[in-house]
Order: structure tokens, then C-alpha cells, then sequence
């Protein structure tokens, strides 16, 4: 059997269902970074861990890793012009009139979002293209009558009842 290559493996892997996320910090002079994810794992419920994977190619990248916490933004239903926002905008115009508050760490939480999770970095693993950011859980709150964002084969959906 022969290693699939990368682009048969995203056919393949496109198939799994994945919230959307928007994952932002604070850099060192306390302007707002984001960047749109889609890797969001919840990893241990104590201590209370997620990981978040974060392409070494992004423009938020060194940011994210280089500092002491972030927050995940899990978007609504109807946010998909946040996700293309934080994805493909000049990342110092990403916040231009996104309404946004800030919890215990001072990372940005989304006013749109359908939940959200304030973060300590706890972990930093190397990952290829990409790098694993573990980060401690410090606050979280979720709207349970929004409905989350679903990307699944390279586009957008939303959740239907079964």
C-alpha cells in the first residue's frame, strides 16, 4: 500500500465534521492577533486542557506561541464572515469593528460567539507545519440556544437534528 499524498489525504480527513474557532491573544504591546482554526481538541478534565494546532505558515503564528495565553472563539451559525475575516484579512485589520470584550487573561472573546475559553499556555509541542498549543482552562462560558459553525468537506454547514 502506498502513503497517501497530502492532498488525498485532505479529501480523506475533509470528510470528519470540524467546529469553527477563532483563536486570538494579545501580542506585547496589547493589540488584539486572531486567526481562524478548526483543530480544537479537548484533551484532559484535570487539569482542564485543550489543544489548539496553529500553522506555522500563519501570519499569527509567532504571536500565538510566543505569548502567555490565548482564548477559543467557537463561532455561531451564522458567523461564516468572521471565519473568512480572521482567515484571509491583513492580520492588523482583523479587528477593525469586531466587537469583542476581554476575560481573566486579556484575550480578545468574540461578542458573536457561540462559546468561548480563556486559556493559560500550559504546553507547546512541535508538529510538522504545525505547532500543538496545550493551554490550561481558566474561564469558559457557552450559549446553549446558538448554534455552532461546521465545516466539513470545504464548506460551511449548519447542525441538524437527527
Amino acid at each position: 500500500m502506498s502513503r497517501p499524498d497530502a492532498m488525498e489525504y485532505r479529501r480523506v480527513i475533509g470528510r470528519f465534521p470540524t467546529g469553527v474557532t477563532v483563536v486570538t491573544t494579545c501580542d506585547a504591546d496589547g493589540q488584539p492577533w486572531g486567526l481562524t482554526a478548526s483543530s480544537l481538541t479537548s484533551v484532559s478534565l484535570e487539569p482542564l486542557y485543550l489543544l489548539v494546532c496553529i500553522g506555522k505558515g500563519s501570519r499569527s503564528h509567532d504571536v500565538v506561541v510566543a505569548g502567555e495565553h490565548f482564548a477559543v472563539n467557537v463561532l455561531a451559525a451564522d458567523s461564516v464572515d468572521l471565519s473568512v475575516r480572521f482567515a484571509l484579512v491583513d492580520p492588523s485589520d482583523r479587528f477593525d469593528e469586531v466587537r469583542y470584550r476581554t476575560e481573566a487573561t486579556g484575550s480578545p472573546v468574540l461578542q458573536r460567539a457561540a462559546a468561548w475559553l480563556d486559556c493559560r499556555v500550559a504546553q507547546l509541542h512541535d508538529a510538522g507545519d504545525h505547532t500543538i498549543v496545550v493551554g490550561e482552562v481558566l474561564g469558559c462560558d457557552a450559549d446553549p440556544a446558538v448554534e455552532p459553525l461546521v465545516y466539513l468537506a470545504g464548506a460551511y454547514r449548519s447542525l441538524v437534528p437527527a
